[in-house]
């Protein structure tokens, strides 16, 4: 029985990386076959690099994860802090309503989002571009914010606030000297993973970007199009490596926050 689980998860890892894999290895295929390896080379790299619509593609969408991920980090944590001073019932309808855009398919939300901006640019003048971009981004990570840090109050003695005022602190120095160190496991991996989606995102910020600014996914959409070129095997390869060094730091930081909690127990 053992066998046979540990071959089902060999395959099911195979499925879902052999072709990642491959995409890696005719990145630095010499030729422009996506069939036949003809030589290692480094030149689609270059390429990529020097392709201004890429670069600055690359730099709207690490200014819009940057931003948006920090502004839905405030968001969601002074969120997460509300909904758990909530008595019970209402806190499990806020949860269930912060979810929803998590449960919710993206091409719904993306529309609805483009539909909403619509409907203020006919009366606020308001241009699809950054701003509406960033507002989408700030829209689907807060959720995942929230969701990050709630399990950390559940974690935290629900007395250590009040036992910090009654040891001298207001209620200002009691949460950051106390609440805050508490819940920043949850902030950081809620962060992390905000950045994260926001990164790679496409769907809602297909129909948000308008023609003015694009992020990098919905360039590659662009790209593929016309013609598939060795340089988007490049680039999903970097965007590859950089979405696993951010999931290591994050599995990392959750350790490190599990053993302080296991040695301090």
């Amino acid at each position: 029985m053992k066998k046979l689980s540990k071959v089902y998860l060999g395959l099911v890892l195979m499925f879902l990386y052999v072709p990642i894999f491959v995409l890696i290895v005719f990145s630095f295929n010499t030729t422009k076959s996506r069939s036949v390896m003809s030589g290692f080379t480094f030149d689609w790299y270059i390429k990529l690099f020097k392709n201004e619509i890429i670069i600055s593609s690359l730099v709207n969408t690490i200014i819009v994860a940057v931003i948006a991920s920090i502004a839905a980090t405030i968001l969601g944590t002074a969120a997460a802090i509300g909904i758990n001073n909530m008595k019970k019932f209402s806190k499990t309808i806020v949860l269930n309503i912060t979810n929803f855009p998590i449960i919710n398919p993206e091409i719904v939300t993306g529309v609805s989002l483009m539909l909403l901006f619509v409907f203020f640019a006919a009366r606020m003048n308001l241009e699809f571009g950054f701003v509406t971009l960033l507002i989408a981004h700030i829209t689907f990570d807060v959720p995942y914010v929230i969701l990050n840090v709630m399990p950390k109050f559940k974690q935290m003695d629900p007395f250590l606030y009040e036992a910090a005022q009654d040891l001298g602190c207001n209620p200002v120095s009691a949460f950051f000297k106390v609440v805050l160190p508490e819940i920043m496991p949850g902030v950081v991996s809620g962060f992390l993973m905000a950045f994260t989606f926001s990164l790679d995102d496409f769907i809602i910020s297909y129909f948000t970007c308008g023609s003015s600014v694009q992020t990098l996914p919905v360039t590659i959409y662009s790209m593929t199009r016309r013609k598939v070129s060795p340089e988007i095997n490049a680039l999903s390869t970097i965007i590859f490596l950089v979405v696993v060094i951010v999931l290591v730091i994050k599995n990392m930081i959750e350790r490190k926050s599990t053993a302080k909690v296991k040695e301090e127990r």
